[in-house]
């Protein structure tokens, strides 16, 4: 039979720590497939958050640092400026991100900074029992808000990409999605900008990933899945928000 895909070398062959139906794989493989075709595998630094990703120097072979939870920008900064030839990559989600890290991931973007952020949005500290994050939609239900999220109360889900692409600094801003075939090819599209951002030299870059959290959504993966196209995707529009000259 004629070979026409394959797991990317970079990708271990460990057993996964993510739930069943979780796309934090998905979006493992599309760092490493690009890594690996754009010839940046040896030079990369990954730097990995508190969270559900936490352990993911385990998938993907490179090297790799653990931040402090909300501080994997402040640490990316540090890598990139003291070894300005390595490929440096904050992979982060939305609790991390968009909440104890916010300050670090803003100014990251105002200075400039010639790194690449990966925003895992699933609407929820997935790690610690799905509590309401940042990013929760208005009415849905966690364990901290138990009969949903009111704008009144808690305010409204916080949209990084929109906000970002509003400072000079960054080169590069999109948000994707991985919930289709469709869009996770589209996804890829958009982080391979993202790191000719970074690769160029020409700023920050990030790419919002919409994922699914079926265990703390408390549905199967197909009916998650489902979820984003019909639920998340209307608040979270996908699409580019700042594309500057050189990373196409």
């Amino acid at each position: 039979m004629k070979l026409i895909y394959k797991k990317p070398d970079t990708i271990t062959k460990r057993d996964t720590t993510y739930c069943p139906g979780c796309p934090h794989g998905i979006a493992h493989r599309l760092i490493a497939e690009l890594l690996e075709e754009m010839d940046l595998v040896k030079k990369t630094v990954i730097v990995w958050p508190v969270g559900c990703s936490v352990f993911g120097y385990y998938f993907i072979a490179t090297d790799a640092v653990e931040a402090a939870h909300g501080r994997a920008c402040a640490m990316a900064t540090g890598i990139k400026r003291t070894h300005p030839e390595s490929f440096v990559i904050s992979y982060q989600g939305d609790g991390d991100l968009a909440s104890i890290g916010i300050a670090e991931a803003v100014h990251a973007a105002a200075r400039g900074e010639r790194i690449t952020v990966v925003y895992i949005n699933n609407g929820n500290y997935g790690m610690t029992g799905g509590q309401m994050a940042p990013t929760t939609l208005i009415g849905q239900i966690t364990t901290t808000t138990p009969y949903g999220r009111k704008p009144e109360l808690n305010g409204f889900p916080m949209h990084v990409p929109e906000m970002l692409a509003a400072l000079d600094g960054p080169a590069y801003i999109a948000r994707a999605a991985l919930d289709s075939p469709q869009h996770i090819i589209q996804a890829k599209k958009f982080l391979r900008k993202a790191f000719n951002a970074q690769k160029n030299n020409l700023g920050f870059s990030l790419v919002e990933m919409i994922s699914a959290c079926p265990t703390n959504w408390k549905m199967t993966p197909v009916e998650a899945m489902e979820r984003i196209r019909k639920e998340v995707l209307p608040v979270f529009p996908i699409g580019e928000f700042k594309v500057a000259k050189g990373v196409e």
